[in-house]
């Protein structure tokens, strides 16, 4: 049986809960039963452990005169159901979508719009107000996978950035330079101000459930852009003046406002696929 993967304008893949089920040769009368279980189970998403969420890891299929409910599975979520599953065939799709997840994974299927999003994200986080916003926003989606626990905090986001505060003392102390009192971010002009729009756009990529990979791959692009670009960090915490730097006031503010509905929509799973590609 083949695996038909869809593929939306925006490039994003998914694949049908109908034709995953025919797939793994599950049994046909007990449809229904399975793809609710699948809904409705708990899994190990990169962002923790929780149930699949609706037009995040799945969406509705609406089809005229079907008689069973469909849904679009975006790639992660398929390849962890085909593991739980109890099918014969699960190792050979596992595999198959593992691949496409590690294509959709290392960014090499950004559109020109998410590409072009990006870069404007670039320009944005250069605004500490928006760099602030985004830390937080990802401190508290943190905060909620870990029942409200964030002790941990500093050390995974250390682990998730490759650098913490002693890391960036020890570099001011090679180069002759002073850290006593300066803030982490004070410490980063001194060191790689671009660090700033990378750790940035990994904090919004990570609170909108994106994996550490994808977050990460995603923040490397953007500081590529910044350094191109030049792109100037302007502390606008006690307001814009008429030195800072022109940037889309739309985006920044709703990087700001806690909101990222239009970039959540360039990033999330598609609900009308137009072209198919077919696993052999």
């Amino acid at each position: 049986m083949e695996l038909n993967v869809l593929v939306s304008k925006k490039g994003t893949k998914a694949v049908t809960a109908t034709n995953l089920f025919q797939a793994l040769e599950l049994p046909k009368a007990q449809y229904p039963k399975i793809v609710k279980g699948w809904l409705n189970d708990v899994y190990q998403f990169a962002d923790g452990i929780r149930k699949p969420q609706r037009n995040e890891d799945f969406s509705r299929r609406s089809q005229a005169n079907s008689v069973v409910d469909d849904y679009y599975l975006t790639i992660p979520f398929a390849k962890m159901i085909t593991l739980n599953s109890k099918s014969r065939a699960k190792l050979k799709y596992a595999n198959y979508l593992c691949t496409l997840e590690d294509q959709v994974e290392n960014a090499e299927l950004l559109t020109p719009e998410q590409v072009f999003t990006v870069m404007e994200l670039a320009r944005v986080m250069g605004l500490v107000s928006c760099q602030t916003a985004s830390e937080k926003r990802h401190q508290n989606v943190y905060e909620d996978r870990n029942g409200g626990n964030s002790a941990n905090w500093w050390t995974f986001r250390r682990n998730l950035l490759g650098y913490g505060s002693e890391d960036l003392r020890r570099k001011l102390h090679l180069r002759g330079r002073k850290s006593t009192g300066k803030s982490q971010r004070e410490m980063l002009m001194q060191v790689d101000k671009y660090e700033m729009v990378r750790t940035a756009v990994i904090d919004l990529f990570m609170a909108f459930g994106k994996s550490e990979r994808y977050a990460k791959n995603l923040g490397d692009l953007a500081k590529r852009f910044a350094k191109e670009l030049q792109v100037e960090i302007f502390d606008d915490r006690n307001g814009l003046s008429a030195f800072a730097p022109e940037v889309n006031v739309d985006l920044a503010q709703e990087v700001k406002a806690d909101k990222g509905d239009k970039i959540r929509r360039l990033w999330s799973i598609p609900t009308t696929p137009t072209t198919r590609a077919v696993a052999s």
